[in-house]
C-alpha cells in the first residue's frame, strides 16, 4: 500500500531520525529534536518510483523525507506500525526469493560454489527491481 493511500496534506507524522540524520542539516536535526513531529505539506517524487513527504517542522522550516523514514500515527497521536514495502509490486520470482539473504563468503571454496554465486546473484538483482 502506498503512503498516499495512508497519508494526507495536513497529517502529522513523526520523523525517524535514525534512518535520514546522515543527510540532513544541524538546524533541521535540531528542530527535530526539539518535536519529531511534522505535519505533512506535499509530496514529491524522489526517484522515479519511490514517494518522498515535504513536512513542516517545529522551526517552522520545510524539508522532503523518504516515506521510510517517517513513522505513521493514528488520530489519537499513537505510531502505528510501518510496514512500508517497497517491492510488493516485483516480479514473481523476487518474491519467492524475498527472505533470501547473502552473507559475506571468507573462504575461497565458498567464493567458487556456483549456489553461493546464484543466491548473491538473486539478491543483487531482488535490490535493483
Amino acid at each position: 500500500m502506498s503512503i498516499l493511500e495512508k497519508v494526507k496534506i495536513g497529517n502529522s507524522v513523526q520523523v525517524n531520525l535514525e534512518l535520514s540524520k546522515d543527510r540532513l542539516t544541524k538546524e533541521t536535526i535540531d528542530a527535530i529534536n526539539v518535536s519529531p513531529l511534522g505535519k505533512v505539506s506535499d509530496f514529491r517524487i524522489t526517484d522515479g518510483k519511490g514517494i518522498g513527504v515535504v513536512l513542516q517542522l517545529s522551526n517552522g522550516k520545510e524539508q522532503w523525507f523518504f516515506e521510510d523514514e517517517i513513522d505513521l500515527l493514528d488520530e489519537n497521536g499513537n505510531l502505528i506500525k510501518n510496514n512500508y514495502d517497497k517491492k510488493e509490486d516485483s516480479n514473481f520470482i523476487f518474491n519467492f526469493f524475498r527472505g533470501l539473504n547473502y552473507e559475506n563468503k571468507n573462504n575461497v571454496s565458498e567464493l567458487l560454489n556456483p549456489i553461493n554465486f546464484f543466491i548473491w546473484l538473486v539478491v543483487s538483482f531482488k535490490d535493483i527491481f
